[in-house]
């Protein structure tokens, strides 16, 4: 288990500006040091909101996007191609726009897909997805993940893994179904804590008053349970990004300048 890191922006523009550069440097010298490199995606404003910023920075070519694997940790069990989708919103702010491989970009089932209306089965066949992808390096049946990053909510939760559901007690299972998520869609595919531990980085991503309150529960040391956001870490860093109004009732102790 990884120490928080904390990096507080001035709001959430520049937040979002500074997480895409630092993703690209990440990204550049994961591929220099192993041939390539995988990241997860998380959607929402602040995720999104970091895939615009990247699109529109020139450094966005020093990445070899032919050599990177892309996932997420959750998704909008919706049909393909719905606007509420994760993978819909990253196509729309960055993908669409740099020659990712198709076959690298492991979008999460729809639920027109195979699997129909079966939510279990397409975590399942995520899950498999995953195992697959993982190597003897790895730990476990997932890849080493060189970047995991997460949207936090107001309820503290991350990924589809909202407080006190099956979901974010799972210690198995790499990824799951959600039923009766308290967020609409109710019906989610997500990763849980297991495979987010498995990430060499975990990237938190809080914008904005309403996630300030969040931010502290998580950080105040209470249990993953109550506040999934205070289970998500990573192996070697676990950083946070916020900007000052979701930082606005943290310490400020708890934030000294991070590392690069």
């Amino acid at each position: 288990m990884s120490t928080p890191q904390l990096v507080v922006h001035r709001d959430k523009e520049l937040m979002a500006q500074a997480a895409a550069a630092r993703l690209i440097t990440k990204i550049v010298d994961s591929q220099a040091a192993r041939g390539s490199a995988s990241v997860v995606l998380t959607g929402g404003r602040n995720g999104n909101g970091l895939l615009a910023a990247l699109a529109s920075s020139p450094a966005r070519d020093a990445i070899d996007w032919s050599r990177l694997d892309l996932w997420w940790g959750d998704e909008r069990f919706l049909p393909e191609g719905d606007p509420e989708r994760n993978v819909t919103q990253a196509r729309a702010a960055l993908l669409d726009a740099v020659p990712v491989d198709p076959k690298r970009v492991h979008a999460m089932p729809a639920s027109d897909g195979p699997h129909g209306k079966d939510v279990d089965a397409a975590a399942a066949a995520y899950a498999e997805e995953l195992a697959a992808a993982a190597g003897p390096e790895d730990h476990g049946d997932v890849p080493t993940f060189d970047v995991l990053m997460l949207g936090v909510g107001p309820d503290t939760h991350v990924a589809s893994l909202f407080p006190e559901l099956p979901a974010v007690r799972e210690t198995e299972r790499t990824v799951v179904g959600v039923h009766g998520a308290p967020k609409p869609p109710p019906v989610r595919v997500s990763m849980t804590l297991p495979a987010i531990r498995a990430a060499r980085e975990v990237w938190l991503l809080a914008a904005g008053e309403d996630k300030a309150q969040a931010a502290a529960i998580a950080l105040s040391g209470a249990g993953e349970v109550q506040a999934p956001a205070a289970g998500a870490y990573g192996r070697g860093r676990t950083l946070w990004l916020l900007d000052s109004a979701a930082a606005s009732r943290l310490p400020r102790a708890l934030y000294p300048p991070a590392s690069p």
